[in-house]
């Protein structure tokens, strides 16, 4: 055995040619052996680790890239995959394989990285967006995605989870990215491509839970979770109790990892509210400050989801925030989906989608900052005072919120076309951070369900029965009516029918047209391309209807004008916020009833007498002499 050590804690990794060097944290073990298994020889070659302190096993053997090997605790007779495996060739419940991470040629030297301003999100299940459901067919389709504004991908989680199909926030070998989708090169591949075309891809990555399973980490540490403390997902993970150092050290790997060997631009971390940890430093700004170093000279995104909308994740850590970049705003969601539907069940009752709702989201990003208690009977939300409004990444579509309908149907299916078309407007002209879910910018047909492959049929009955009870005040219907009509998660069809079909690009052509020239007019308008720089206000007109003005110190202001409803006449127009710039009167410079789009050339008209809102429309004006 050799004495040279890898650039990682854990893990597999090369030290030479033919050589790699392994560490493991095994407490309960007295011995560790690597377990070389070469399907031309009969038998399989064991080495064995050297104890050091703090429950670690080390040491070096005579393996090369693409060596396939597992540990033995103890000498026992079953063997197990490296919970820091960097490849699962055939699972999570197969060997381990060694990955030279050097052997893909990176082109993407002079990248500069991400910064959240002016960013438009899409986030992306591999499994789904293309027939193949591989990086490589993935990788195809980035020079469209570049074309039509589209700026980070967001990819949904990789890390392996066992059987054929998956949301992937079950993954048990966080190292490891899945072999359904491809090897580790093609996600490198996936990735440099993306750069090339300037295009930024963060993670998802999910660090509130395990799934269930092909996890074996309780083979080598007792002290990874926290048994019988757990959420709705499984067993808490210990990060502040006895033995956690190595568990943190885990996480903050992995994230260093992802960064340095894969390039990506930053992370969305699942799911933080279901982390617990009273530590000195949040284990999520942890990853966060040990992945900005990684990244080096390159500039990362770090994005939190935070169902209790916890603001000072994205204050500096010298004030006691977490140091993140942005968070996820279901408060804009949810208003949202209430405008388009009138549903107001569940969590929408929260909600009652007046436009209030949504000149405050433009002015303050959360709605609930702490004043009332949200369905769930707790206490939503902190004061986002000094918070950038680029910070709020805001959707109308999500992986989760269209599978929480039950069938699955985006929300163009269940509005007008006009409101659907008014609320795009919004979201994509808005002074937040816009979010399109894969096949949103094209009004994808196809729906997003949950399915999850397990083989294990108690699990698979769990998980039913967890979608039932979620899903079932959504749907006004008891718990056993909801398991009746819900798809089966592991049925191959339900993951079969949410692929995306790209000839829906032409057959959709107006609503994809609304997206691209949206997308372009964010980007190149003076003002909206500024997002909030300037100053925001906003006043409600009428029950369905208001305004937001952007201020501009060069009178370049801009008028947005919403009306989810009929067509309303302002007379009087006593809102200040219309009045145009000294000296200029307002034009149209944009409208979502363009007949491009599939509208009736409806307009806004402003005279001194009175003032006319299209229904079902958002307009933008900008001031001329």
């Amino acid at each position: 055995m050799s004495s040279l050590k890898g650039r990682y804690p854990i893990g597999a990794e090369l030290i030479g040619g033919n050589q790699t060097h392994f560490r493991v944290w095994a407490p309960k073990a007295l011995e560790v052996d690597v377990v070389l298994e070469d399907p031309a020889q009969a038998k399989p070659k064991f080495c064995s680790l050297t104890a050091e302190s703090g429950g670690y096993f080390s040491g070096a053997a005579n393996a090369g890239a693409g060596a396939r090997y597992r540990f033995r605790v103890n000498g026992a007779e079953n063997f197990y995959p490296d919970p820091a495996s960097r490849f699962q060739p055939d699972g999570p419940h197969g060997p381990s394989c060694i990955v030279d991470p050097t052997k893909f040629r990176w082109r993407d030297a002079d990248w500069p990285g991400l910064r959240l301003k002016g960013q438009i999100f899409y986030e992306m299940h591999i499994g789904t967006f293309t027939s193949e459901g591989t990086w490589r067919a993935a990788a195809e389709q980035l020079p469209e995605l570049a074309r039509i504004g589209i700026t980070v991908i967001e990819m949904m989680p990789v890390a392996e989870f066992p059987g054929k199909f998956g949301w992937g926030y079950d993954g048990v070998d966080l190292f490891a990215p899945s072999h359904l989708y491809g090897t580790p090169d093609d996600l490198r591949a996936f990735v440099d491509r993306a750069h090339s075309l300037g295009l930024g891809v963060i993670l998802d990555v999910v660090y509130n839970h395990f799934g269930p399973d092909g996890n074996y980490l309780g083979v080598f540490s007792d002290d990874y979770l926290l048994r019988g403390k757990g959420h709705e997902w499984g067993d808490i993970i210990n990060y502040d109790g006895p033995n956690s150092g190595p568990v943190r050290e885990f996480f903050v790997t992995n994230g260093c990892y992802w960064i340095e060997e894969f390039h990506f631009d930053g992370f969305r971390f699942d799911a933080t509210h279901a982390i617990r940890d009273q530590s000195k430093e949040y284990i999520i700004g942890a990853v966060g400050g040990a992945a900005r170093k990684a990244a080096g000279s390159r500039s990362i995104i770090l994005i939190a989801e935070n169902d209790l909308q916890e603001a000072r994740m994205t204050r500096p850590q010298n004030e006691g925030g977490d140091g993140l970049d942005g968070m996820w705003n279901d408060d804009f969601h949810h208003s949202a989906i209430v405008t388009l539907t009138g549903q107001n069940v569940g969590y929408f009752r929260d909600y009652s989608g007046k436009p209030q709702e949504f000149v405050s989201a433009a002015k303050y990003g959360f709605l609930y900052q702490g004043q009332a208690l949200s369905w769930r009977k707790v206490s939503r939300g902190t004061p986002t005072s000094g918070i950038p409004t680029e910070a709020f990444v805001c959707f109308i579509e999500n992986h989760d919120q269209i599978a929480n309908t039950g069938p699955g149907d985006r929300p163009r299916f269940q509005t007008s076309t006009g409101r659907y078309r008014a609320i795009t407007a919004l979201l994509l002209l808005g002074p937040w951070t816009p979010l399109l879910f894969q096949g949103q910018e094209f009004g994808a047909s196809s729906p997003f369900l949950f399915f999850a492959d397990v083989g294990d049929k108690a699990v698979s009955d769990g998980i039913r029965k967890g979608r039932a009870e979620l899903l079932a005040p959504f749907l006004s219907l008891t718990e056993e009516e909801t398991l009746r009509r819900l798809s089966a998660p592991d049925d191959p069809q339900t993951f079969s029918r949410c692929k995306l079909d790209f000839s829906e690009r032409e057959k959709n052509r107006e609503l994809y047209n609304l997206h691209i020239d949206l997308l372009k007019l964010r980007r190149e308008d003076s003002r909206f391309r500024l997002q909030s720089s300037g100053g925001i206000d906003g006043a409600v007109l009428g029950p369905a209807s208001f305004v937001l003005r952007y201020f501009s110190e060069e009178k370049d202001d801009r008028l947005l004008i919403v009306n989810f409803g009929e067509r309303q006449i302002l007379k009087p127009a006593g809102e200040p916020l219309l009045a145009p710039p000294s000296g200029f009167r307002w034009k149209t410079l944009w409208t979502s009833d363009a007949p491009r789009y599939g509208g009736a050339d409806s307009m806004a008209l402003a005279t001194e007498e009175q003032w006319v809102l299209p229904a079902e429309s958002t307009v933008a004006l900008r001031p001329v002499l």
